[in-house]
């Protein structure tokens, strides 16, 4: 059965005339008769019984013609529905973000991004960095926000963010008075560190390994403000991203360069071979 029959037939339908209907859809009658009784073979029953002046429905006519209109229905819907999708008026996006991440920039970048496209709803779940890499290779997300560097043959990548680690610690800290440390000048610090389901976690760790120390661990958090606080209240020293160190309002904490330089850049990930919404795919150009 085409779609076209069924137009034809409604058509027919609803002018009671062959003649009318064929004038309507700008065919000939002959071909509208046509395309009728080939659906009428089809379903093996007569559903429009023609006589010189009119045409009038069977009963399996009137059944017939009650399911095509909704079958023609349903697909205006489904098209309504696509043109929406493609044109961004309707749309969801599902990402991961480190906490540690989300407040930094995306609150900005969300607001801008809804006023531009109202209608796309957009689900944010925190996870720590190595929790969303997982969760976007598994499908759960269509992106995540990642600290690099992740396996390229898996994700699509995009970057957005190229910063630099920098030691936090407390103004009155022997070594506060330095503009450069080197990192095992803190072998012997306590740190407020990340969770294990951080990517600076695994980051930092092995920086500190291939300088011949492991750090000691005096508290564990998954927010920066925290973290910083507890360094103003002089519990231990920390490493944080540079652009989250100018958030830094805390008095009693110094900011300083460390060495070797330890990279933190963020980029925007998604599955390779993995189907992307058309709001997903506008949200990353968005972002970018």
């Amino acid at each position: 059965m085409e779609l076209r029959q069924l137009v034809y037939f409604l058509e027919a339908a609803k002018h009671k005339s062959f003649t009318k209907a064929a004038e309507a859809l700008h065919i000939s009658q002959p071909a509208l008769s046509k395309m009728i009784k080939s659906l009428e073979d089809e379903l093996d029953m007569t559903l429009i019984v023609r006589s010189n002046k009119t045409s009038e429905l069977t009963d399996g006519g009137l059944i017939v013609m009650n399911y095509a209109q909704k079958i023609l229905t349903q697909m205006d819907e489904m098209t309504r529905t696509l043109n929406d999708l493609t044109s961004l008026n309707r749309g969801s996006i599902s990402i991961g973000i480190p906490p540690i991440i989300g407040s930094l920039y995306f609150p900005s970048v969300m607001a801008d991004f809804h006023k531009m496209y109202p209608n796309i709803s957009i689900n944010i779940t925190e996870y720590g960095g190595a929790k969303v890499v997982k969760s976007v290779e598994v499908g759960e997300f269509e992106l995540g926000v990642a600290v690099l560097p992740v396996d390229d043959s898996v994700f699509n990548i995009y970057p957005i963010v190229e910063d630099q680690m920098k030691l936090v610690i407390h103004h009155q800290h022997p070594l506060a008075s330095h503009n450069l440390i080197h990192l095992k000048e803190l072998k012997d610090e306590e740190f407020i560190f990340y969770h294990e389901d951080f990517a600076l976690h695994d980051i930092m760790w092995k920086n500190f390994i291939r300088e011949g120390f492991e750090p000691k661990i005096l508290f564990k958090s998954s927010q920066w403000d925290l973290m910083t606080e507890m360094v103003g209240a002089n519990l231990g020293v920390t490493i944080l991203p540079e652009s989250i160190c100018k958030r830094v309002e805390n008095k009693q904490v110094k900011i300083i360069a460390i060495k070797p330089e330890i990279p933190w850049n963020l980029a925007v990930i998604t599955k390779k071979d993995k189907y992307l919404s058309y709001a997903t795919k506008r949200f990353i150009e968005f972002f970018r």
